[in-house]
């Protein structure tokens, strides 16, 4: 395997990485109690807050994607570093 194809794997792994990580973050989010809460959770719809969503979910989806990636770059330098 040559330094190319490294490179492509590598991030081909990382965007996949940070496709996973953005959906288990959305899904845990909708799961959560407190968005539940938000959503609906009252009597014939009181206590819906819908900004909420228009804040968090953005917010959750960038966390959830940009933290895998991180770690998966965190990891490529390391092994850089190390590499006998």
């Amino acid at each position: 395997m040559d330094q190319q194809d490294r490179r492509n794997a590598v991030s081909c792994g990382g965007c996949l990485v940070s496709a996973v990580g953005a959906l288990t973050a959305l899904l845990v989010w909708a799961s959560s109690n407190r968005t539940r809460r938000h959503m609906g959770g009252g009597f014939e719809g009181e206590g819906t807050d819908y900004g909420a969503v228009l804040t968090e979910l953005p917010l959750v989806a960038l966390a959830g994607a940009l933290v895998p990636a991180l770690a998966c770059v965190l990891i490529v330098r390391l092994m850089r570093i190390f590499r006998p």
